[in-house]
């Protein structure tokens, strides 16, 4: 059994797991062309084809990976993402931005957005802490503790749908490792 074992995918890209296969605990995306989630804000449109390997949640819980990516075209990006439906969702990860940076997008019916320079680390580790009306995004660097970039409102009565997701919205071919994926209860202790 697989981390990836009951996932399914929205909007399903060409994945593999593993290098040929073998390691069956991580997962290789290569993205379709001008691939996104975003929602009126500033651009004036509505993108929902990007790739989100997801399993249902009803619950409080806390997910994390680890994502490397061959980040080149602008907005490359990858990461882990929370969805209730095309206008609430939350998408935290690595976004290439004239360099790698943690990016983290709130969406509740408009897409508002944060990043910050990371430099260009080989991978970077992402943590979602759902509880209650509280949504945080954590980010591990290569050598560091964990980080808050992000804590967020989250409706607690809506359910959600959590997993990885990639997109790249001016490019197809994006590719992108995720690993050390793991879902489970809320981590104990404050979200940051």
């Amino acid at each position: 059994m697989t981390p990836w074992t009951g996932m399914r995918w929205m909007n399903e890209p060409r994945w593999s797991l593993g290098a040929h296969g073998m390691d069956t605990q991580s997962l290789r995306v290569q993205t379709d062309d001008h691939t996104d989630f975003w929602r009126e804000t500033h651009y004036g449109f509505v993108r929902d084809s990007g790739h989100f390997l997801h399993t249902d949640r009803m619950h409080d819980f806390t997910a994390q990976v680890r994502v490397e990516g061959q980040y080149q075209a602008r907005y490359d990006q990858a990461g882990l993402m929370v969805r209730s439906g095309p206008e609430q969702w939350v998408k935290a990860g690595v976004e290439f931005v004239g360099e790698q940076q943690v990016s983290a997008v709130v969406t509740r019916e408009f897409s508002d957005w944060n990043v910050r320079p990371v430099g260009l680390p080989d991978h970077i580790d992402l943590k979602l802490t759902r509880r209650g009306n509280a949504l945080s995004v954590q980010v591990r660097l290569p050598g560091h503790d964990w980080g808050l970039l992000r804590l967020a409102y989250y409706p607690p009565e809506l359910p959600a749908e959590v997993g990885i997701y990639a997109c790249s919205p001016e490019r197809g071919g994006f590719e992108v490792r995720f690993s050390s994926f793991q879902l489970g209860p809320p981590d104990a202790g404050p979200l940051y």
